[in-house]
C-alpha cells in the first residue's frame, strides 16, 4: 500500500513524513516554492525531539505520478482546492483508487463520491504548523494526533482497517469509526471559529465571539437533523492524547496560517460557510457564522495580515 499525499501542507506534510520513517511507501504532491524545497534539500520536520529532514518522493500533480495497484490518495488540500485536486486525481488515478479525506469540513467526501467510488472521512484532531517552505511542524508530542476513519457516508470495511493500522505504524492514534461523519461534524463545530481566530487573533474579547458562533452552529445542526459528536464526547476522545507543545510560535489555526502565508484564499465557505448554507438550507438565521465567514473571505482577498481585526469591528458588523 503506497500513500499519495496529495497536499503537502501541515497536516499532509506531517502524516507524510511520519508514514515515511515508519517505512510506508510515500509520495507527495506539493506546488511553488514548498515542492520546490522539498525536491531540493528535503521535507523537514520538526517535533519536540527536534527536526529531522528526509528526502521523500514529491512531484507537483498527479499526472507525475506512475500508478499502481494498492496506491490510497490521502486527500490533504484545502477544501476550497478539493475540486480541482478531484479533477487532477481523475484523470490520472484508475478510478478504483480510494480516497482518504484529511480536510477540515463536510463537503469533500461528497465531492470526491461523485468521482471516485472507494471514498473515506478522517476526523483529524492534529495540530500543525506549516510556515515556510520545506518544513512541516507537529505541534502535539509524543502522539502527533488523533486520525479516526471510516468508509464514506458510513461503515467501516478491510482498507479502513489497513489504514487505521497504517497510522499507527506512524506514530498517530486511530481508530476505524462506521459514524465517521457525526465525527466530522463535531469537528466542524470546533473549526467555525477558525475563521475569527484568523482575523482577531486570540484577543480576550474573541472568546464571546468564539462561543457565539459555536452554539449558532450547533442550533443549526439541530433544527437540520444532523448528528455530531458533542463536546464531552469529543473532548474525552482527546483526553490527555494531545499535548501541545510549542515555542511560541504557533500563531494560530490553519486559516490564520493560511493568511499568514498570504495564499489569497482561506477555508472559511467549507467551515462556517457549512452552517449558513444549512441555516439557508433550512430557513434560519446564522448571523454569526456568516460574518465570520465574510471578514474571513475579506482578509484572505486583501492580503491583510492575520489577527489585525479589533474585535468590537468585527461585531459592529453582524448582518442585521
Amino acid at each position: 500500500m503506497r500513500f499519495i499525499v496529495h497536499g503537502a501542507g501541515a497536516v499532509g506534510g506531517v502524516l507524510g513524513a511520519h508514514l515515511h520513517l515508519s517505512g510506508h511507501p510515500v509520495v507527495l504532491v506539493a506546488r511553488g516554492a514548498h515542492l520546490s524545497a522539498i525536491r531540493e534539500r528535503g521535507l523537514t520536520l520538526e517535533t519536540g525531539t527536534g527536526a529531522r529532514t528526509m528526502h521523500v518522493p514529491a512531484v507537483a500533480g498527479p499526472a507525475g505520478i506512475e500508478w499502481r495497484d494498492g496506491d490510497v490518495v490521502l486527500l490533504a488540500v484545502k477544501s476550497q482546492d478539493t475540486r480541482a485536486a478531484l479533477a487532477d486525481l481523475a484523470a490520472c488515478a484508475p478510478p478504483g483508487t480510494p480516497v482518504v479525506s484529511l480536510q477540515n469540513g463536510v463537503d469533500n467526501e461528497r465531492q470526491a463520491l461523485r468521482v471516485f467510488e472507494h471514498v473515506y472521512g478522517v476526523c483529524v484532531m492534529s495540530p500543525t504548523t506549516h510556515l515556510t517552505a520545506g518544513v512541516v511542524r507537529a505541534d502535539c508530542h509524543p502522539v502527533p494526533g488523533l486520525l479516526d476513519i471510516g468508509r464514506y457516508p458510513s461503515g467501516t470495511d478491510p482498507l479502513a482497517e489497513r489504514v487505521a493500522a497504517a497510522f499507527r505504524d506512524a506514530g498517530y492514534r486511530s481508530e476505524p469509526r462506521p459514524d465517521i461523519m457525526r465525527w466530522k461534524y463535531g469537528k466542524l463545530l470546533r473549526n467555525v471559529g477558525n475563521a475569527v481566530d484568523a482575523v482577531c487573533g486570540r484577543a480576550e474579547r474573541t472568546k464571546e465571539i468564539f462561543q457565539r458562533v459555536r452554539l449558532e452552529a450547533e442550533a443549526v445542526l439541530d433544527a437540520a437533523g444532523i448528528a455530531y459528536t458533542p463536546a464531552d464526547e469529543d473532548d474525552e476522545r482527546r483526553s490527555d492524547i494531545l499535548k501541545v507543545v510549542t515555542d511560541g510560535s504557533r500563531g494560530g489555526g490553519s486559516s490564520w496560517q493560511s493568511l499568514h502565508r498570504g495564499t489569497g484564499h482561506i477555508e472559511a465557505d467549507y467551515l462556517s460557510g457549512e452552517i449558513v448554507l444549512v441555516a439557508r438550507l433550512h430557513g434560519m438565521p446564522a448571523p454569526y457564522n456568516e460574518n465570520a465567514r465574510r471578514w474571513a473571505e475579506r482578509f484572505a482577498r486583501e492580503g491583510r495580515r492575520p489577527g489585525t481585526l479589533d474585535p468590537a469591528e468585527w461585531l459592529s458588523t453582524l448582518p442585521a
